[in-house]
């Protein structure tokens, strides 16, 4: 596997923010035909840390780590098409969880993921909702 890297946005460099950009964009708006703000500000929150993994310089799995009124959140998880099966979302999950240190994290998951997320200890916390025609849940990892 390749290294877990991390960083806040005021770390990355601009082609850094470009990849994880391009990556979400290719893989939420253009392959599941998203039309929602994926650029939605939270990305350069000071407490906002992207994990991120590289394949030859290409940036191929990433998520954020987010701390939003008073709630610690796992969002935009995504793998490009050519790198999937590989564990790469399930290593930088791992990463977010380690750094989280212990606090509850709540997700909203596509609903297809429910058993995926359950490997990490997320459980369901609610009921079934539609985000831009794909049934997502809500999802909740306790704290330790």
């Amino acid at each position: 596997m390749s290294e877990v890297h991390r960083a806040h946005f005021a770390e990355l460099s601009g082609h850094q923010v470009y990849a994880l950009c391009k990556l979400r964009v290719d893989v939420f708006v253009v392959e599941q035909n998203c039309a929602y703000p994926e650029l939605d500000g939270a990305d350069e929150d000071p407490s906002t840390v992207h994990f991120w993994h590289t394949d030859n310089g290409r940036i191929v799995s990433a998520l954020r780590l987010l701390y939003i009124d008073g709630e610690t959140r796992i969002g935009r998880v995504c793998t490009a098409v050519d790198a999937r099966g590989r564990g790469l979302s399930a290593e930088l999950l791992r990463a977010a969880i380690d750094h989280a240190r212990g606090d509850t994290i709540v997700i909203g998951a596509q609903a297809h993921l429910e058993q995926w997320y359950g490997r990490f200890g997320f459980v369901r916390s609610g009921e079934n909702y539609d985000e831009d025609g794909i049934p997502h849940l809500p999802m909740t990892r306790k704290g330790d």
